[in-house]
């Protein structure tokens, strides 16, 4: 999963689009698998080297939810040389398209009462939990899921605009952007920062945590990314009323250019072992 969203849009209730997924990147869309994609460019390596530097190698059996495309799978296996893999997604098409082997795939709900697929030495969620109102309680289930000396990784977005954020066409959309989507499907990444505390809160130790903020140029992986995901969450952004499609349209052309002075939305990538 991909598509971070944090900010201060108020608590109007339940999210009115779905989960993500469905109303909003659904993967049935054309083109959604170049926006994982696009995302996975931009931060794989950084994903490979903090998973590499925890240890991660052969005789692993790994656990990588919310796949997507499998990138980060396949480097599991193909680069770390772990044992295994075990990809899961709701909707894992884009996996079946790109077998590997020593991965395998599941389709289902993390989310669901009695998700329990085995005992794992690595534990790896990105752009994930951000998503899902059930945060809290899913960390201390993955954190049993963890066999004895294993790691839990979780990744997901930090919001680095602010109100003392310079106002740009690229701040306006993209607070847009944070605002529609939490009230559609309900993402929000403002207890992002929270993560040390909630893995040690549920008996992992020692526990760490670092941040990457991809650099914004024109062309760049990032920059696609979050051009293709305005696009795609267009719908819910004219829904707050802060954006119209003029001002979404200066913004896309604004990331675009030479102009563009501007801080992508970090990625915190936090851990924590399992005695």
């Amino acid at each position: 999963m991909t598509g971070p969203v944090t900010g201060s849009a108020p608590d109007d209730g339940a999210p009115q689009g779905g989960r993500y997924g469905e109303t909003v990147f659904p993967p049935g869309q054309a083109g959604e698998a170049e926006r994982v994609d696009f995302g996975a460019l931009a931060y794989d390596d950084i994903t490979m080297t903090r998973l590499r530097a925890l240890g991660v190698g052969p005789g692993w059996r790994c656990l990588d939810l919310g796949a997507g495309t499998g990138t980060v799978s396949r480097r599991l296996l193909n680069e770390a040389r772990v044992d295994s893999v075990l990809a899961v997604d709701r909707d894992v098409r884009f996996l079946a398209e790109r077998p590997a082997p020593g991965l395998d795939v599941l389709e289902t709900d993390i989310t669901a009462p009695g998700f329990a697929p085995g005992r794992f030495r690595l534990i790896h969620a990105r752009f994930v939990l951000m998503h899902l109102p059930e945060h809290e309680r899913l960390i201390t289930t993955l954190a049993e899921l963890l066999e004895p000396g294993g790691v839990l990784v979780l990744s997901d977005a930090v919001d680095l605009t602010s109100d003392r954020t310079p106002a740009t066409p690229y701040t306006t959309t993209m607070r847009a952007m944070w605002h529609g989507l939490k009230a559609t499907i309900g993402t929000d990444v403002s207890w992002v920062p929270s993560y040390p505390h909630l893995l040690r809160g549920a008996g992992l130790v020692p526990v760490a945590a670092e941040i990457h903020v991809p650099p914004l140029t024109p062309g760049s992986p990032i920059s696609r990314f979050w051009a293709d995901t305005w696009e795609r969450s267009r719908a819910a952004m004219l829904a707050t009323g802060l954006v119209d499609d003029a001002a979404i349209g200066t913004a896309l052309q604004y990331l675009e250019s030479d102009d563009c002075a501007a801080l992508s939305a970090g990625m915190l990538t936090a851990w924590g072992w399992k005695k």
